[in-house]
């Protein structure tokens, strides 16, 4: 098992990053990692995700969710090609740190019988996409409470 995990601390209350990490449709609009999420992320649902990391093209996943807590954690599962090659457990956990700070917790834990090899090709790209969406939240949400007050 390999896992790839980043953390940022977001100056805003966890509700107010959770209602941006969920609101899928803006993904397009801010997020430089994550392209777009359709479906409606319940539990058991299957959901399209597309990313782009920064030096590769875009890739398309139909991953399971199995995670969807308000304000604490969202996470899915997805394979590539058939289970048990190449999976990958995507997670995005918000850990309340004071009343207006959040610890964003981005990662995801690689299994199957290609995770070492593809890892080693795609583990660097993966975690520069985590590091520059976490930037991106954080600008975001961050952006959106200095307007407000």
């Amino acid at each position: 098992m390999k896992n790839i995990e980043t953390t940022i601390v977001i100056d805003a209350p966890v509700e107010k990053v959770w209602q941006e990490l969920t609101q899928h449709q803006s993904y397009p609009d801010w997020n430089p990692f994550i392209k777009s999420i359709s479906g409606f992320g319940q539990v058991g649902e299957t959901i399209q995700v597309t990313i782009q990391p920064e030096d590769g093209k875009a890739m398309q996943f139909t991953p399971k969710v199995l995670v969807n807590k308000q304000n604490q954690e969202f996470r899915w599962k997805g394979k590539l090609f058939m289970k048990g090659l190449f999976d990958g457990e995507h997670y995005f956990k918000l850990e309340v740190m004071s009343k207006n700070q959040t610890c964003f917790i981005h990662g995801e834990i690689f299994q199957g019988l290609l995770s070492g090899i593809l890892l080693k090709q795609i583990g660097e790209s993966t975690l520069k996409g985590f590091q520059s969406m976490n930037k991106a939240l954080k600008k975001r949400v961050e952006g959106l409470i200095s307007e407000i007050v």
